[in-house]
């Protein structure tokens, strides 16, 4: 008997790990499947949408928080919304806001009999990850993106390093597939998972502190590095695009210490989100830096 229902496929992994660029890799490749995407942003604007190389129909979003937290009646509306489409895509690709737990996602969304689980993907930055982890605030809701996997693709590396494969494995008994390179639509969309593994220790994730701007901030490349590298210290993750002062824009990316500014076309307005824990961050010092 032919299997009708939708594949999904979440995708998780923590603020900046790299998930829209995997997500690009992947429509990138030629695997003739048609995808729908689902992307849930941390943050009134969602920035990870407008970075995804898709076709405004086949991506629907979600803004406002984690989809495991506060998103859960959003989450069926939009899966009844690709359920109906007519032709239905051939998966569907739920890209998780990195503070959410991927497992709780898929969870409510295999709930829907017309689905069909396919795994949970979970990126790891391999600069941050030892730094996350030992963190006693973040590192538990690192280790339960981990904990269930059925795959861990490893970003920003050469290579996969022996101590962090083994800690990886460490923390998922199930032994998940670890990958980084190579052709990304077998792994990911061809993989068969019959059954979700059991819920790995649930971890309540600690607060964040969110920052949401759209306006009509302009600043030249100099201006920019400059304001950013001011950024309070409790901001691990900025990101969104500026306006400069003729026809070039930036995009700007922030990864815990990692600053990047790259030239786009001028965009519309400048839009920027800014997420850091809430217990390490000055409400004074953020209000004296953000824009608006």
């Amino acid at each position: 008997m032919i299997d009708t229902r939708l594949p999904m496929t979440v995708i998780g992994g923590y603020l900046g790990a790299g998930k829209t660029t995997l997500i690009n890799r992947l429509l990138a490749e030629p695997h003739g499947k048609r995808l729908m995407l689902l992307v849930n942003d941390f943050g009134a604007i969602n920035i990870d949408a407008d970075l995804l190389d898709s076709a405004d129909e086949d991506t629907l979003t979600l803004t406002n928080g984690c989809v495991c937290c506060t998103m859960g009646s959003d989450l069926f509306m939009a899966i009844s919304d690709v359920l109906k489409r007519a032709p239905r895509p051939d998966h569907l690709i739920i890209e998780a806001s990195g503070v959410a737990d991927p497992y709780r996602i898929a969870n409510t969304a295999i709930a829907e009999p017309e689905m069909r689980y396919a795994g949970i993907v979970t990126v790891v930055d391999a600069e941050n990850f030892q730094a996350l982890s030992d963190d006693p605030l973040i590192g538990p809701q690192i280790a339960q993106q981990v904990a269930c996997a059925d795959l861990v693709y490893v970003s920003k590396s050469d290579g996969i390093a022996a101590d962090l494969m083994r800690s990886l494995r460490a923390i998922n008994q199930a032994q998940p597939v670890i990958l980084q390179d190579g052709i990304l639509a077998s792994s990911l969309l061809l993989a068969e998972h019959d059954a979700m593994h059991a819920d790995p220790s649930p971890a309540s994730h600690p607060n964040y502190a969110q920052l949401d701007y759209s306006g009509d901030m302009v600043c030249d490349y100099a201006a920019l590095s400059a304001w950013l590298a001011q950024r309070p210290k409790s901001l691990f993750r900025v990101k969104g695009f500026v306006m400069g002062p003729q026809d070039q824009g930036w995009l700007v990316q922030v990864v815990g210490q990692n600053i990047a500014i790259s030239p786009i076309a001028n965009p519309a307005q400048s839009t920027l989100v800014a997420i850091g824990l809430l217990a390490a961050t000055s409400g004074s010092e953020l209000h004296d830096w953000w824009p608006g």
